[in-house]
Parts: C-alpha cells; structure tokens; sequence
C-alpha cells in the first residue's frame, strides 16, 4: 500500500516517514523475508485450490445410501423413524419379523413369513431389517404384539453384516427389562461349521436375560445336510400351531393379497427406466463401512487356469484405474454382481405372455407402507428379469403352492397342489428336474401363458439377485490398480438325472465373459446379455465392489506363516506370497513360511503350479510348499488336514516362534484342519482336551488363527 493512500486515514506525516524507512527492502535479508512472507500467504490461499485438495467422495462416508434410489425409497427415507414400537404403531401392525441375513436366505423367509401370517391368519405382520431400527427401541414393544427374529450365523459364529448394531446391543446392554416382549426365534447355519447356529442362539440368551418370554423352542436350520428349505417349513407349521392354540387365531383361506402395485406407464421415456444397474443401497452401518459402493470395472485379462468336464477355472484381472473411489487392500473380497442367462429370461417371459411388452416401463409402488422397495423404481420386465431377480433358483414349496391360485387351468392347479403339498413327491422331482420358475410353470401348463399370474407377486416372492464374493488372490503392494480373482465355473448334473445340469449363476456368467474376450462361445451354450444395461458392460466389463475383510497378513513381515488352502482357497495365498516376495526384494526380511495346497490331481487341477514354483525359487529357503492330492492314480488319498498332520511337529514350532495360521477353502475342510492342529499341540505339549480348546480360542481371539471360508 503506498503511503499516500496511508495518509488519507490522517496519520501524522512524521509517522509516515519513519514507517517508509521500515516498509522498504533495504538488504538481501530483507527481500529473503519478503519472499518468505508472500510465499506463505500465497500458499495459504492457495489452499483447496492447488493443495489439500478436498476428497470428491469424502461425502459417501456420511450419505445415507437409502437415500439415493430416488422413487419411493428416497421419498420416506427421510420420514422413516428408527424406534419399531412406533412402527408398528404407525402401521397398525402386530407382529414384526426380524431379520438378520447376509446371503439372502433369511431376508427370503421372514418375508414369506410375514406374508403367509397376514394371508392365513389375518395377522397385519411386517418385516424388519434388524440395521434399519435402534434396538434398545424393542423393549418398547408392547405385550399385545409378536416379535420373530429369523437370523443367519455367517463364517465362523459371526452376526450378518446388518446384525452387527443389534449383535452388539444384545451383548453389551445392562439394566434392560424385556418383560413385555413375547417373541420367537429361528436361526440358519450350516453344522460343518464349529459354532453351528451361534448368532441365534446367543441372541435368545440375550433376551432372555432381559426377561423375554420364548413362545415356543428355537428353530434351526442345517444347509450342511440341505435341509434349510424344509427346517424352515417344519418349524413354520410349529409356529402356526401355536398361533392356534395358544392366540387363538383364526385361520382363513389364504389368497394372494399384494403389498406392492407393479404398474406399466407408457409415459415414461427409456432414459427415466433402471434397465439393471445393481441398487447400490448398502444395509447399515457396518455394511457401508466395510464395502464400497458398486462401479463398472473392465476385465483386462482373464484365462484359464484349467478345464475339466465338469469345471473350468478362470484367472481374472480387473481395472481399478477408472474408478479413482475405489482401493483395495491384500485379503478382501472382490464382489460381482451376475445376469441371468438369456434362455431362462425368454422362458419366462414366453410362459407369462410378457414377450412383447418386455420394454414397457415398469414402476414398483408400495401399497404397505411397511413395505420397502429394493428394487430401483421405475424399471421394465426384462430388466426384472435379467438383472434383479433370482429366476434361476429353486422355487420352494410354499411358493408351488401359491402359484397354483394363478393357473390357467384346473389340471396346472391340481399338479402344482400336488407338488406343493407332497414333500416326498417334492424331493423325488426336484431331484432329477431343475425347478426355477420359467420351467415350473411351462411344465405344469406348456399350452397356456400364466396371464393371471401378476409382476407383483413375484417382485414380493422371488429372492433378488444379490452379489457373489471372491477372494482377492493378488496383493495390494504389487498390483495396486489391479486386483485379480479365481473363479470355478460349475456345472453340475441332477442327483437322479445326469443329463440335468445346474450352471452357477455368477461363475458362468463369467465364464461367458472370459469366453467372449476370446472369442469363444461358451461351453455349454449360455449367452447372456453381456453389453449389460445401457451397454454400460460392452467391452468385458462389471458391476462390482470391494469388500473389507479381516483375512489380513501380520503387521510385521518377519512372522512366520501356516498357510492351508484347497482349490480356490489358494487365491488369497497366491497374494500372500506375493507380496513376502516383494518385501523380500526391497531387503526386509521375512519369516518362514507354509504353504499346504490341496486339490484332485497335480495334472489336472493344481492351479498357479509355475507361479508357485517361481515364488519358491525366490523366497528359498523361506517357504515350503506341501501337496495334498484327493485323486492321483497310484497314490494313496490324501487332504490337506491328512499333511498338516504329517508335518505337525513343523507346524507347532512355527505357531510356537509366533506365527500366524490361516485357512481358505470349505468350512469342512477348515474344522478338519482345526482338529489336526489341536491335535498336533496336544501331543507336543501334553495338554488335555480343554487347554487344547482353551489354546484354540485364544488365538483367534488374537487374530492369530483366521479363516476365509465358505459352504
């Protein structure tokens, strides 16, 4: 500022000129701090503009994801309250089915429940995301109302993702009175697993602590034996037996009254429809912690690994370098969310008379308003049917019987009463048949379409697609921007019908996408519909996301590792390796390492074999590859636990130096391992069979021992 601008504010003259003889560099000390001086304030404001930049996506941490869907969930979402007893009492509802799901199953059947109670009983019921209410809110429900909590155990004894606020609750809440609350409860597991059931029946002794009163014995669940289905069903006619004798509701015959409206609105223009873009909706808290949202990743490269009969083994590498929002770190999962396959998605629309009218706007309505739509609104049946609904699974029994309501003729009704009411006609039919929908109903009616049959009830009843998850099998360290998965495409033949096959979804959807890039067709004849929605896939590309996970190398690269995987459960430890590799060539050291692979037959289906041997060439001395073969000629059988065994004095040692344990594969397999282990440490250290488990809990608890298992 000069200073005959300075002395229009009256200041002394005198003053001015002392002030000038300070305000002007006189030396090079003074211009050094003068440079110094603009340079900090130009790097001040400057700020958020060429420096600290603000995080673009920083808003996701914070967004509310029911919010983003538009239609009708973001039109309540804002109106939606966390407290279920006022729920229920805004709705007018008296029972409430809980749900705690992290595949889908248990979502499935508390919303066939509710549906069922409110058809046959007159019960006004409705269902609730056990993320989407504060769970100190349940203690508030009045005892002229029923609570059912239908809740899965996933892994080892861990709550679903959108159990994990009310997990918490049940375990930590103090001078809570549930007095009021009369409640009954079913849970899913799979007993191949060591804490079978775990999650329903720890939240059982949680309520009852808090005084609830158990109407009737938990139910459970076994997927190990494939029993799911009818445990389920077997403990629903328990429940609706007490429903009549100790309520006294009246049954009534159930006929289809829907919660949603399925209208078409030729109004609409094709750019105002959701032609299948996954609903990016995550369920609570954790889940949105834990995963990213959905993106459109490239496939850059994909190739097999190995082919068999009955199986074909993909590498695949994926492109992050688009989706600047997205990272992953060595051990997560990588989501891909399928289509269907295009025959089974003309067969139904031809059976329901729909073929013509397969683009005509959709848009999905709730008549309840205790129903919540999760499918993107407004939308079109082939939509519906390539990207949103499971049209692939097994249709129960319930559902037979439901459908028969809508048959075009008297016999497709009998037929489909007969089927759903006989479970032993059920079992022999679907043993030989693969029973999804489209070829349910062309095989109970082939000569007429299912006109009655409406969009509604099967938006309602058919379980939506959800993604499919993949360990990650590269490393973060060494390939950043490019995370690679392992994928066994199945194909499996009926029980009593071998010329019946049963395609994974996901897995042949990406076989059909690695045959395209080479131009192949694929083996058993799928198309899909590959350029995806909008062709926003053309190219060979996904809808996917990142999930976090737990499975996670030491912090310190000198532990030592026991590493057991079969099959693809060698992915994770394909990017283990990988990145001890590439610490061990920057010059840090690393620990000792074992690696236990098993598979059928080193010809046949020993994957990364070359890699694996490069590694060893590289690390020496540092890992020691073991085989475990199931089918080679002129050997004896052998499972990964059968070395583990074996080489169990080896094994102690490393665990006894600190090293950490990790299995990926079969839950099976695991509890196999698990035992093989604690058998080992038993005999080295002279321990009884309670400081043998006393040990197994403690490591885990110490993120020592981790699995990444499956099935």
């Amino acid at each position: 500022m000069a200073l005959s601008q300075l002395s229009q504010w009256n200041i002394p003259p005198e003053l001015l000129q002392e002030v000038s003889k300070y305000a002007t560099p006189t030396g090079f000390a003074d211009y050094i701090a003068l440079a110094i001086l603009v340079g900090t304030g130009a790097t001040f404001l400057s700020r958020g503009i060429l420096w600290d930049k603000p995080d673009p996506y920083h808003h996701l941490a914070f967004e509310r994801p029911q919010l983003k869907n538009g239609g009708q969930l973001g039109a309540n979402a804002n109106r939606e309250t966390r407290n279920i007893a006022q729920k229920l009492e805004e709705t007018g509802k008296n029972i409430v089915v809980f749900w705690g799901s992290q595949s889908g199953t248990a979502e499935g059947f508390a919303h066939r429940l509710a549906r069922e109670i409110t058809l046959r009983w007159g019960q006004e019921t409705m269902t609730a995301d056990l993320s989407d209410y504060d769970p100190a809110t349940i203690a508030e429900i009045p005892d002229s109302n029923l609570a059912i909590f239908i809740v899965s155990t996933y892994g080892e004894g861990d709550p679903s993702d959108n159990t994990a606020d009310f997990w918490s609750w049940i375990n930590k809440a103090d001078a809570v009175s549930l007095a009021n609350l009369r409640y009954a409860a079913f849970g899913l597991g799979n007993s191949n697993y060591k804490f079978y059931n775990r999650v329903i029946d720890v939240i059982a002794e949680g309520l009852e602590k808090f005084g609830a009163n158990a109407f009737m014995p938990i139910g459970r669940a076994n997927d190990a034996e494939g029993a799911t289905e009818e445990d389920f069903m077997a403990w629903k006619d328990n429940l609706f037996t007490c429903f009549r004798t100790q309520f006294g509701f009246q049954e009534v015959e159930a006929k289809y009254i829907p919660t949603l409206m399925v209208d078409e609105d030729e109004s609409l223009e094709p750019i105002d429809l959701h032609n299948g873009e996954p609903n990016n909706q995550l369920d609570g808290h954790k889940s949105a912690t834990q995963s990213s949202p959905v993106r459109t990743l490239s496939i850059t490269n994909s190739r097999e690994l190995f082919t068999a009969s009955d199986r074909n083994c993909l590498h695949m590498d994926l492109d992050l370098s688009s989706q600047p929002d997205l990272t992953y770190k060595t051990g997560d999962h990588l989501a891909i969310w399928p289509g269907n396959p295009d025959a089974e998605v003309e067969l139904l629309l031809q059976v329901l008379g729909i073929s013509s009218r397969r683009n005509i706007p959709l848009i999905i309505r709730a008549i309840d308003s205790a129903t919540k739509i999760t499918i993107p609104t407004p939308t079109s049946a082939i939509a519906l049917f390539r990207h949103y609904l499971e049209i692939c699974a097994p249709v129960n029994r319930d559902n037979i019987r439901d459908l028969a309501q809508f048959a075009p003729t008297p016999e497709a009704k009998a037929y489909l009463m007969k089927l759903g009411q006989d479970k032993e006609f059920y079992a022999d039919f679907i043993n030989c048949t693969h029973l999804n929908l489209g070829r349910l109903l062309q095989l109970a009616c082939p000569d007429q379409a299912w006109s009655n049959l409406p969009l509604a009830y099967l938006v309602e009843t058919m379980p939506h697609i959800r993604p499919r998850y993949y360990s990650i099998s590269s490393s973060s360290v060494v390939s950043p921007r490019k995370p690679s998965i392992t994928v066994i495409a199945s194909t499996n033949p009926l029980q009593d019908n071998a010329n019946e096959l049963v395609h994974g979804v996901t897995s042949n959807y990406l076989l059909a996408i690695s045959q395209h890039l080479h131009s192949q067709p694929h083996p058993h004849g799928l198309t899909y519909h590959l350029n995806g929605p909008s062709d926003a896939l053309e190219g060979g590309k996904v809808f996917a996301h990142i999930r976090r996970s737990k499975f996670k190398l030491p912090i310190t690269s000198k532990t030592p590792l026991i590493m057991v995987g079969a099959g693809t459960g060698l992915a994770p430890f394909r990017a283990f390796l990988s990145e001890r590799c590439q610490v061990q060539k920057i010059g840090k050291e690393i620990g000792q390492m074992i690696l236990f692979f098993g598979c059928r037959n080193p010809n046949e289906d020993f994957i990364y074999r070359e890699e694996l041997e490069e590694m060893q060439k590289v690390l020496g001395d540092k890992l020691r590859l073991v085989t475990a073969f199931s089918r080679d000629e002129g050997s004896p059988r052998k499972y990964v636990q059968d070395r583990v065994s074996e080489l169990g004095d080896d094994v102690v040692k490393l665990i006894d130096e600190g090293g950490s344990f990790y299995v990926c594969g079969r839950a099976g397999m695991a509890r196999e391992v698990e035992k093989a282990v604690g058998g080992a440490m038993k005999i080295a250290k002279g321990w009884s069979d309670d400081e043998t488990n006393n040990w197994s809990k403690a490591v885990k608890k110490k993120n020592k021992w981790q699995e990444d298992v499956w099935g």
